[in-house]
């Protein structure tokens, strides 16, 4: 009876089980069966997995604080959006659970859903789909829950993640329109207000409408119950209060900030603060407060992975103040600690450089803004425009280069016999002076090296050293940009390596130890020996005599002959390096005016140049150019030079300008009168070309422009007289412009396409184009105009073959009527026979017939005689 009992109980038990198990019977029992293992089971392990799938997006997606911050951190990938195969393992376990949780749970009766985990299970697949950046399924999966389960305790949340999904479509429109459609109906819970407002706010921001982003952030910001997201809404907020001009308030917002202290995560707290800096008022607020603020927040170390960017607002701070020293020690201690910032290590670099080029060291300002081209992207306006000024750079770094090395020739020229004597044995006792540092350093670094050797257990202090520069202790690498080749800095340890402690090192030997012979025993001082060592040792003022004149045999440097002999006694040598010198202070000059907008560096150096008195050609340009300067920096002194130039130059183009004759100088200026120039180079008039480029090019004498003068110059005759003229024309181009653009595009010429144009040769190649030439005079207009008048007839009339003519130029003297497109040589045989015989033409001059290929030759080399012999062979 009993095992009856057992048995029918078991039956029931089972039968009741299944029947739980069913999604066809809407029992209380089977709605919340289904519901908890659709919720504890498989939804939270799908939960687990997208929440780890966000985290690591989170932790691999850095903001980047030097822009304007999304409101919704997460960004993507624009390349990945449309395609379906899932890219996170992590997503793809989520949407996987959400699928079997809707396929084996779902209880979908009568079309009514009866598990209420079902709408979770459909939220979990969109999510998973948007942050794998599946958008249009994730569409389709919001879109369900709205459609089936209106009624649903997360339809608020859903109807949010649709509207983001449609945001990531590019339907910022339709986002306003539903989120402001959701926010004016039912009352809605604070942090569903603040996820709508900061939706909303994207979307206004996508439209590029601030002012409504700005006011529905605010609402975002007070609403929600999260703090993380109140701090990144308040630095959002004072982004874009700068952006709308309203300082104050973008201060309020970045202080609101600071206040929440922990509250926030530090990396706002510390943005915060590097904003506040960049909104300090450098001139009238309280500086020892901002010192003290920083000196705070640098000790403090809580914020040691905040490092570079403390500094580097340190840095900015002193950089205002015109302190070099302390901004290039905060730019570089910033550097030393920055991790993954590739823009801050940029900013450090560019604004060291800055400081070096104020500071006219321009070979170090080159090498900071090349470490600031590795850091930048190179498709930034900003990259272009350093690209731009570092190649300037060269200019700068050759033209002080000149400058300073002539004026320094030049200075000693000046002095008289005994002070130039006097100038170099000072150089060489200061050379004497360091190179004796250096060898004291080079002993210690030695010996320093056998102190690590012995330590480390080396048997033979000799081979501890053998790598000479094992020992050396590397410079910080943040104080080098990884430009300069560090191993260049350091001087090298091996002691034959540097002649000057060579040299030392025999003069020091002799000192202590006399003249010796190699041999055994040479320390010893017993028997003749001692002899020797007595005849050695002369008194102190012969060893000082003799070691001097070894000083000397073994480093020339340390005589002053060697300095006197190399300066410069032919005259014209010397005016050679006057001229170049003042030729290089007006580049420098214009470069500083022109690319650098550095008018007083600018002004400085054409000053100069007056006070040198330049050639005359050099005067006239740069007291205008002095005028054009002195007009935004000085009034009084522009209006000193405006009377100079016209004083002085009355007659000329600058005078008539500025002293607002007619002349309208837009119009006159040399970039006009070029445009000018080139139309006709356009139009083959290549005779007025040449006519012009000669006055212009001493009208425009020490002008920028005169480069561009000559290189059109250079192509015209080019046209008119060959290849051989040309490139002694754009040799001359590139050897006396040879840092404008036009003297190294010269230089190209020359090495590249001018021996490529020398093999250029005559052939008897076949051809499909072939050409009728007419030699006439460019003084016979008229007969060439009657010649072409004829051709077009005839050209009206044929029908076999497609014929053009056009004149073309030739040389100085002649032109070219010339007939092409004839598709044989025997073709244009009887073309020009019907021109010669038939009456109604009657073209008496010779023709010569060629293939395309040979006139370009001709056109090229000017060297039609040359044809003509090669035809008759």
């Amino acid at each position: 009876m009993k095992t009856n009992i057992v048995n029918s109980s078991i039956s029931l038990g089972l039968f009741i089980l299944l029947g739980a198990c069913s999604t066809k019977r809407d029992s209380f029992l089977s709605r919340n069966t289904h519901a908890l293992s659709t919720k504890y089971n498989i939804l939270y392990n799908g939960q687990i997995g997208l929440d780890k799938g966000v985290a690591g997006i989170n932790a691999n997606d850095q903001d980047n604080f030097w822009r304007r911050l999304p409101i919704e951190k997460m960004q993507f990938n624009e390349e990945l959006v449309g395609d379906k195969k899932t890219k996170n393992p992590d997503f793809e376990i989520a949407e996987s659970k959400a699928t079997k949780a809707i396929q084996k749970h779902s209880m979908n009766i009568d079309g009514t859903e009866r598990n209420f985990q079902t709408d979770e299970a459909y939220l979990l697949l969109g999510k998973s789909r948007y942050y794998d950046q599946r958008f249009i399924p994730a569409l389709d999966a919001f879109n369900y829950i709205l459609y089936k389960y209106p009624n649903s305790s997360r339809i608020y949340e859903a109807k949010i993640w649709r509207e983001k999904t449609n945001m990531r479509l590019g339907n910022d429109a339709l986002v306003v329109n539903n989120m402001k459609q959701l926010l004016d109906g039912d009352k809605l819970k604070k942090q569903i207000k603040s996820d709508a407002n900061a939706l909303l706010s994207e979307a206004y921001l996508n439209l590029e409408e601030k002012d409504s982003a700005v006011a529905k952030l605010v609402l975002a910001e007070n609403f929600s119950n999260n703090n993380q997201q109140k701090a990144r809404y308040r630095f959002i907020l004072g982004q874009l209060y700068e952006e709308l001009n309203s300082p104050e308030k973008a201060l309020e917002s970045y202080e609101s900030i600071i206040a929440m202290n922990r509250k926030s995560e530090r990396k706002y707290v510390i943005q915060a603060q590097a904003k506040k800096a960049q909104l300090f008022d450098f001139k009238n607020g309280d500086t020892l407060l901002f010192v003290e603020t920083f000196n705070k927040l640098l000790k403090d170390r809580e914020n040691r992975p905040f490092l570079d960017v403390l500094n580097h607002q340190f840095g900015l701070f002193y950089d205002k103040q015109d302190d070099d020293d302390r901004a290039k020690k905060y730019y570089n201690a910033s550097l030393k600690m920055t991790k993954g910032d590739e823009y801050l290590m940029a900013s450090n670099y560019r604004n060291i450089a800055n400081r070096y080029f104020k500071d006219a060291k321009y070979p170090m300002a080159a090498k900071y803004y090349d470490s600031t081209l590795t850091k930048l992207n190179n498709k930034t306006r900003e990259f272009i425009h350093l690209s731009k000024v570092r190649k300037d750079l060269d200019d700068v770094i050759l033209y002080e280069a000149i400058a300073v090395k002539n004026d320094s020739i030049i200075s000693i020229l000046n002095m008289t016999v005994e002070n130039r004597e006097t100038y170099f044995k000072d150089y060489i006792t200061q050379l004497k002076a360091e190179d004796e540092k250096k060898q004291i350093l080079i002993e210690k670094q030695l010996q320093i090296q056998k102190n690590i050797a012995i330590n480390n257990g080396a048997s033979n202090g000799d081979n501890a050293i053998s790598d000479p520069n094992s020992g050396i202790s590397k410079p910080n690498i943040a104080m080098v940009p990884p430009s300069i080749n560090t191993s260049n800095q350091q001087t090298p340890l091996f002691y034959f390596y540097n002649p000057s402690t060579v040299a030392y090192g025999k003069v020091a030997f002799k000192k202590n130890w006399g003249t010796r012979t190699v041999g055994s025993n040479w320390r010893l001082n017993s028997g003749s020996n001692n002899q020797l060592a007595a005849t050695n040792f002369p008194d102190d003022n012969e060893v000082t005599s003799a070691d001097n004149e070894d000083e000397i045999a073994d480093n020339p440097a340390y005589n002053t002959d060697f300095y006197l002999s190399q300066l410069p006694t032919d005259k014209k040598e010397i005016d050679s390096i006057n001229k170049e010198r003042n030729f290089a202070y007006y580049q420098l000059g214009i470069i500083y005016k022109e690319k650098f907008k550095e008018y007083d560096l600018a002004s400085n150096k054409l000053e100069q140049l007056l006070r040198q008195n330049p050639e005359q050609k050099l005067v006239l340009p740069t007291l205008y150019n002095l005028y054009k300067i002195y007009q935004i920096t000085n009034q009084s002194k522009a209006l000193e030079v405006k009377q100079a130039i016209i004083t002085q130059f009355p007659d000329s183009r600058y005078a008539q300008i500025i002293s607002n004759s007619k002349v309208v100088e837009a119009e006159d200026s040399p970039e006009g009168v070029y445009d000018q120039t080139y139309a006709l180079y356009d139009e083959e008039k290549f005779d007025e070309v040449l006519e012009k480029t000669d006055v212009l090019i001493n009208q425009f004498a020490g002008d920028e422009i005169v480069s561009k003068f000559e290189f059109l110059r250079a192509n015209a005759i080019g046209k008119l007289r060959g290849l051989a003229e040309y490139k002694k024309a754009v040799q001359y181009v590139a050897d006396n412009y040879p840092n404008t653009e036009e003297g190294k595009k010269s230089m190209l010429i020359i090495e590249s396409q001018i021996p490529a144009l020398e093999r250029l040769s005559f052939n008897n190649n076949a051809s499909k184009n072939w050409k009728i030439l007419y030699r006439v005079s460019k003084v016979d207009n008229d007969k060439s105009k009657a010649m072409a008048l004829k051709v077009k007839k005839f050209i009206q009339g044929d029908s076999f073959q497609q014929l053009t003519y056009r004149i073309e130029n030739y040389n100085e003297n002649e032109q070219f009527l010339i007939i092409q497109g004839a598709q044989s040589d025997e073709y244009a045989t009887v073309v020009s026979n019907l021109l010669k015989s038939n009456k109604e033409f009657k073209i008496e001059e010779t023709p010569i017939i060629l293939s395309n290929e040979n006139y370009n030759v001709i056109q090229i080399k000017k060297n039609l005689d040359a044809y003509e012999a090669f035809k008759k062979q």
